[in-house]
């Protein structure tokens, strides 16, 4: 029997969870122990919005099995538009919480993105040493050009060879989301997993924001100051738009509340 998804609602056009991680790892589970197909997307507001002015990222966005709330804002989002229980489920900590569960039941993983390769072997060390029995099955580290045919045929043949249950891509949003997009009729592996930034945190490349930032929304922010010329076009071309995106969305929400 097919994994039920979690309850969905949408923030500007696009569906996102309304739940929590443990909702949405037990989901995870139940997808790998039917062997079923899908794919997950933790969102954020960069994201979802870039989604309104391209259409590949945009089909790639909802024809996610499931997307969930990677930024607080999305949260809010959801509060005000009447669904309480939505919390965030940020991708790196969904990254987590599903490996420590991981190691204990012997679920093999392989891992898709990183800067290079040097970057993915200490991120798969980094993960073992968290959680001793983590099954790391295969990775690969792939170009930032567009792989050629054989390229992916050799991926595929890779990550399907290894076994792995769960590919945790990491390679930025939204290009993991267009992977996977492509990828999910080609892969066996039950679920792939696009975290962005994930890798290079749990590697310890790039520092964490302090958790009352996060709660508070201000985590771009502090990316921002670690990353400026990467972040800034990013953040200036999206967080005014979705702000003012939103806004038409609650105040018609306001006028309509059943609609």
């Amino acid at each position: 029997m097919a994994a039920a998804l979690p309850r969905r609602a949408e923030v500007l056009d696009v569906p996102l969870a309304v739940s929590n991680y443990e909702e949405v790892i037990d989901w995870m589970e139940g997808v790998i122990e039917a062997d079923g197909r899908a794919y997950v997307t933790a969102a954020a507001v960069n994201l979802v919005m870039s989604a309104h002015e391209d259409p590949e990222t945009r089909a790639a966005l909802l024809r996610a099995t499931l997307a969930v709330p990677d930024g607080q804002p999305l949260v809010w989002a959801l509060h005000a538009l009447g669904h309480p229980t939505a919390t965030r489920v940020y991708g790196p900590d969904l990254m987590a919480r599903f490996c420590e569960r991981a190691a204990r039941m012997g679920t093999p993983m392989y891992l898709y993105g990183g800067r290079t390769p040097e970057a993915l072997a200490l991120l798969e060390e980094r993960l073992q040493e968290r959680f001793p029995g983590l099954v790391i099955s295969g990775g690969h580290s792939p170009p930032f050009r567009a792989l050629s045919a054989e390229e992916e045929r050799a991926v595929i043949a890779d990550i399907d060879g290894s076994g792995a249950k769960v590919v945790w891509v990491g390679t930025g949003q939204p290009k993991q989301e267009k992977w996977m997009l492509a990828m999910r009729p080609r892969l066996a592996a039950p679920l792939l997993v696009g975290v962005g930034a994930a890798f290079d945190f749990h590697a310890g490349l790039v520092s964490q924001a302090p958790a009352w930032m996060g709660r508070n929304g201000l985590e771009w922010l502090y990316r921002l100051s670690r990353e400026p010329r990467r972040l800034w076009p990013r953040y200036v071309r999206y967080n005014p738009r979705f702000v003012a995106g939103f806004l038409r969305q609650y105040l018609e929400h306001r006028r309509n509340p059943h609609g």
